[in-house]
């Protein structure tokens, strides 16, 4: 079943960006938002937190060693 919605320009603008940040469509990102419950702002903030991810890998920037282990002994890995 389809359903039209009309959406005010500003929603609809930010939901073009998501599409063209990702590889989904608006119906994918739409129905994430509703089915999901991860909001717009949740979905950007998680794109935007994934390409800046990529971003310091492609420069090279890894954690060491030092905050790897500073990360385990925090949450008390095994």
């Amino acid at each position: 079943m389809r359903n039209t919605v009309q959406l005010p320009d500003d929603i609809s603008r930010r939901i073009d960006s998501l599409v063209e940040r990702t590889n989904l469509s608006r119906d994918q990102i739409v129905e994430d938002a509703l089915a999901q419950g991860r909001s717009l702002a949740w979905q950007e903030q998680w794109v935007a937190g994934v390409l800046e991810g990529l971003a310091e890998a492609d420069r090279g920037d890894f954690a060491d060693d030092a905050e790897i282990e500073a990360v385990l002994n925090r949450y008390g890995a095994p």
